[in-house]
């Protein structure tokens, strides 16, 4: 018998009593549901009708502003299809979700290009600072002391 030398964690998260944010009904949220039963189907049929009107041919090039007047469904609900990957951007050419520091629409990732740059720039100008003040620090560790009348004095 091979017994495992390491204790081995396993993280579980436990479903938790919770009211449906649509409804206010008490479900069971999990990991993998955030609304009811009853809210869950009724998002599933949502889904059905979202999918079926940009899977046809005609569709397929629709913005989001054409999908949610044809079919009526909320843009917040078919964001949600989109981040949950029941939808795929990759078929949909012009269909996307907003940026979440300025709200552009973006179609990959959680921020456009332009603030992935900004924050990369940021980042960079705050290790340069960084790097500077620790350079500092040292060289006023390494100054040279000299006994003058019989006083240290830092040169």
């Amino acid at each position: 018998m091979i017994t495992n030398t390491y204790p081995r964690e396993v993280v579980l998260t436990m479903p938790e009593l919770s009211n449906c944010p649509k409804c206010d009904s008490i479900f069971v949220k999990t990991q993998f549901r955030d609304v009811c039963q009853d809210c869950w189907k009724e998002e599933e049929k949502d889904f059905e009708t979202v999918y079926q009107f940009i899977r046809k041919r005609e569709n397929r090039t629709a913005t989001m502003i054409q999908v949610v007047e044809a079919t009526g469904i909320e843009e917040d609900l078919i964001l949600k299809f989109i981040r949950s990957g029941k939808l795929k951007l990759a078929q949909f050419p012009n269909l996307g979700y907003p940026c979440e520091k300025c709200g552009v629409s973006i179609r990959e990732g959680k921020i456009c290009k332009s603030c992935a740059g900004e924050l990369r720039k940021s980042l960079q100008e705050f290790t340069a600072e960084e790097e500077r003040r620790i350079e500092m620090a040292k060289r006023e560790k390494q100054g040279t002391y000299f006994v003058v009348d019989g006083k240290y004095k830092k040169f």
